[in-house]
């Protein structure tokens, strides 16, 4: 996934090859995600690769680095995973929801817009 301009400095200067190293090296062009992003397409390792055409999808591969714990800052190869884009996308899309609430609450607020209530858990 590209790297989104407000994150760019929370990466290593060489990310590029820390992402390279994980997806080309050590994983070979393909995908390492072993079901745990969860969307059930395929039993065992994605057998998607890079440059190919996605399995179910018929889409081009493009395959990403994922941060396992959604840390940018935490470059060590064990909290990194090679993902197809559907693997990486359906993997974060718990963060991406919060991130997006977050944001639309923050968005809400600066435009002075101020909650009824407040839900306490």
């Amino acid at each position: 996934m590209p790297v989104r301009p407000e994150n760019r400095d929370r990466y290593p200067d060489d990310w590029p090859d820390i992402s390279r190293r994980i997806r080309f090296e050590r994983a070979g062009g393909r995908c390492e995600c072993d079901g745990r992003c969860g969307r059930g397409t395929h039993t065992g390792r994605c057998p998607n690769r890079h440059d190919g055409t996605a399995y179910g999808t018929g889409s081009d591969v493009v395959l990403t680095t994922a941060h396992l714990d959604h840390i940018p800052e935490n470059c060590d190869p064990s909290n990194l995973m090679a993902m197809c884009q559907g693997c990486h996308l359906h993997y974060d899309r718990d963060h991406h929801a919060a991130t997006r609430r977050a944001t639309r609450e923050a968005d809400l607020l600066a435009s002075g817009q101020h909650p009824l209530f407040t839900l306490e858990t």
